[in-house]
């Protein structure tokens, strides 16, 4: 894994982004998992490239996952109390099946929460389709504390996870 390289994305890498969304999708799918059964939201996806929030992950100059990270704390999840502003959030982090199991997605998370530190926050969050329990205990085994479930009807995700950065 030392030749990844994580950049930001640029806009005319849309296809790309959205082919890794899209990949990930059939597999949750194959395995029964409801996640991400929609198609990707390209005007979140286009919005998050121009901004410079939406990164690639290219190995051999390949790109072999992406993932969101900003300061977008969803208010139907993150109150006040969390303190919203101390944290930078991961959104739409996927990786290849070909790297899959390979530590690609620990290392991406492992790079945004430095991320996170070097801008001063004190927490990287994320919140996590309630009922994929593997999704879970990924997050766990990263490192990640399980703060909440929020139950909202017409959300699906709403297991809110943290961890401390640097």
């Amino acid at each position: 894994m030392k030749d990844l390289l994580v950049r930001a994305g640029h806009p005319d890498e849309l296809d790309a982004v959205e082919s890794l969304l899209r990949e990930a999708s059939a597999w949750l799918a194959s395995r029964g998992i409801d996640q991400w059964q929609y198609p990707p939201h390209r005007d979140r996806i286009t919005e998050a490239l121009e901004r410079g929030v939406c990164f690639l992950a290219f190995e051999r100059g390949k790109p072999i996952a992406t993932i969101q990270v900003d300061d977008f704390a969803d208010f139907e999840f993150w109150t006040p109390a969390d303190r919203p502003d101390a944290a930078l959030y991961v959104h739409r982090m996927a990786v290849t099946r070909t790297n899959s199991g390979s530590g690609v997605g620990s290392l991406l998370l492992d790079w945004a929460s430095e991320r996170a530190a070097r801008q001063g926050k004190r927490w990287l969050r994320l919140d996590a389709w309630k009922d994929n329990q593997k999704l879970h205990q990924f997050y766990k085994d990263a490192g990640f504390t399980l703060v909440r479930v929020v139950d909202l009807p017409h959300r699906r995700s709403g297991a809110l996870f943290q961890r401390p950065t640097g």
